[in-house]
């Protein structure tokens, strides 16, 4: 008799929402998009639904890409926070997932921002070393979702989290009523 080892999932194009028990400030009520996952090799992603209320234009000299300079600036997470990544996100219907592409040079955003894509800038990104996202989602820090079109919304912020989780079902509609500080009600 053999032993089989479980499959390993992977988990890259998902979303990934905050667990309301989830105690890491950085994270609160956050939603990522995982645009790397490999079990033997960690994963990598960016929350979506933090915007810093930025432009780049405020970070960043934007002299002959004015375009760019208008688009809002996410905090993608707490890993390389000195660093401004761009990237496209976009909604594929018939495939029914998130296409992206990311870090994206300023050359590369502004001609797809010039094709129609949606263009994100971030501040940082999540990452998660070999087997940390595993742990955190076995212990339930984390509740996976399959990507939906809003997630590629420029205009997603901190609701974002609530309205993704109250339409999985009573029971998450439950969690997403939860309100932020338990232990001051």
């Amino acid at each position: 008799m053999s032993f089989k080892e479980p499959e390993q999932i992977c988990l890259k194009g998902s979303l990934i929402l905050a667990d309301p028990s989830l105690a890491d400030p950085g994270f609160e009520r956050s939603v990522l998009l995982l645009t790397n996952h490999k079990h033997d090799d960690g994963a990598a992603g960016f929350i979506l639904n933090k915007p810093m209320g930025k432009k780049v234009s405020d970070l960043i000299e934007i002299d002959a890409m004015r375009e760019l300079g208008d688009l809002p600036v996410f905090l993608g997470g707490p890993v390389s926070s000195d660093q401004l990544t761009f990237a496209s996100i976009n909604w594929d219907a018939q495939g029914e997932a998130l296409g992206f592409d990311t870090h994206l040079s300023s050359e590369e955003a502004l001609h797809r921002l010039r094709e129609g894509f949606f263009i994100r800038a971030f501040v940082g990104y999540s990452g998660w070393s070999e087997g940390q996202l595993e742990y955190e989602l076995q212990q339930r820090s984390w509740i996976t979702r399959k990507p939906v079109p809003i997630a590629a919304s420029l205009d997603a912020d901190e609701s974002l989290w609530k309205e993704l989780l109250s339409t999985m079902g009573p029971y998450y509609k439950m969690l997403s009523s939860f309100p932020e500080k338990p232990e001051l009600n």
